[in-house]
């Protein structure tokens, strides 16, 4: 399989991720307020200067306060200084970049916020990234076991290695050290993944690629099946003054981390993506 067919067969599906993903949260804005008019997802297209460019599906809605599930497909060359930091870069900055990320930010303070993304780069290496982590306002344990049961359900699939070691990058990463503590309750998150389970097989070969290609379509379809639940668990919830206080206190710390630590954030601007797509993942309000 050419490596033009594998990026066309990428981008095809996080734009099918995007549309079910999408397509699932408006119909939990209608069942939340069905008398109401729908609230519906507005999308906008971009284009980049150096090549490609993506979708921004943005919706402000009753249950989703704000919700981004963006697109985008873009190549060209890196910058010297940047070009060091990526594999396979260093001697031919040359780069293709595919992906799908989504932020959600909800109204209700018991709705805990939400991270997605994954992600298909080729330099001279092409790997597959991605992940998802909870960011709960108020302590539920119940949504934190859902949450981690389901995705080492999913790893469990592919590889029983894989779940603790993803779960413990994502603690890792998501962590901001200037606080001492974590952003939320974790989950998984995977970059570089080109390994496949295959030990004849080369890391660029058609098996590989394939194996590594279906776990991460996995984490895409696993994510809906599994955070859908949690909001409407949550959605009818009361809350009060307090609440709503914890919720903008504990977006202030994700302000915190995705501009000073994310890796997709410095990834975005460094490659000359749309500033309004890359810092999509900011909350409506906060509070320090």
């Amino acid at each position: 399989m050419s490596l033009k067919l594998k990026q066309q067969a990428a981008t095809e599906w996080f734009t099918h991720l995007r549309d079910i993903i999408c397509a699932e949260f408006e119909a939990i804005e209608q069942e939340y307020a069905s008398s109401q008019a729908p609230k519906l997802f507005e999308r906008k297209p971009w284009q980049r200067d150096g090549g490609g460019g993506g979708t921004i599906s943005s919706m402000r809605g009753r249950v989703f306060e704000k919700v981004g599930v963006n697109i985008s497909t873009v190549h060209g060359q890196f910058d010297s200084k940047f070009s060091k930091e990526i594999p396979g870069a260093s001697d031919n900055p040359n780069f293709w970049a595919s992906g799908i990320s989504l932020v959600a930010h909800m109204a209700n303070p018991h709705v805990p916020a939400v991270h997605m993304n994954t992600r298909f780069i080729c330099t001279t290496k092409t790997w597959f990234g991605g992940g998802a982590d909870l960011t709960p306002c108020l302590p539920n344990k119940d949504d934190e076991n859902t949450f981690h049961d389901g995705f080492k359900n999913i790893c469990n699939k592919h590889d029983e290695a894989y779940y603790p070691k993803f779960k413990k990058a994502c603690d890792e990463y998501f962590y901001l050290p200037h606080r001492g503590e974590a952003r939320g309750v974790g989950g998984i998150f995977y970059d570089y993944l080109n390994n496949g389970h295959n030990e004849d097989a080369s890391p660029d070969s058609d098996t590989t690629w394939q194996q590594d290609f279906a776990f991460t379509q996995d984490v895409g379809r696993g994510f809906l099946d599994i955070y859908a639940p949690i909001i409407r668990a949550n959605m009818h919830k009361k809350w009060d003054e307090a609440d709503k206080k914890a919720q903008l206190h504990k977006r202030g710390r994700y302000v915190e981390f995705n501009l000073l630590h994310d890796r997709g954030t410095r990834f975005g601007i460094m490659t000359g993506g749309n500033p309004e797509a890359v810092l999509m993942s900011m909350p409506p309000m906060a509070s320090w």
